[in-house]
């Protein structure tokens, strides 16, 4: 296996470990930095592809193994993401209700118009 390769694997797992680590335990992370690093991997594998030979299925079974486990992390990683970013727009949704429900008199509310017995 190719050793840059092979180091540009070692770094962005590390990357998907920390990021998934943080998000998932709760601890404090900067998601600057971290994009900041998925980018700089992407860019790292975009520039080792272009000057890496074809492969056969079976040349190098470490690749292949290789690959399949940065594969397992990054859907690790999108699942874990997706969560977040799922569980955000939720308590976004609550406090935005909470806001315009406090801010609300009732003046034009659902209730208007509608017979005292239905109230």
């Amino acid at each position: 296996m190719d050793i840059a390769f092979s180091k540009a694997v070692d770094r962005l797992e590390a990357v998907l470990t920390a990021e998934t680590g943080a998000l998932a335990s709760g601890a404090p992370i900067d998601l600057g930095e971290i994009a900041a690093r998925k980018n700089q991997s992407l860019l790292e594998f975009s520039r080792l592809s272009r000057r890496m030979p074809p492969r056969e299925k079976d040349d190098e079974p470490a690749f292949g193994d290789r690959l399949k486990r940065l594969a397992g992390l990054l859907e690790e990683n999108r699942r874990t993401l997706e969560l977040h970013v799922t569980a955000s727009h939720q308590v976004s949704e609550m406090i935005s209700r909470s806001l315009a429900d406090a801010d609300s008199d009732g003046t034009y509310s659902a209730q208007l118009g509608r017979p005292a017995a239905a109230r």
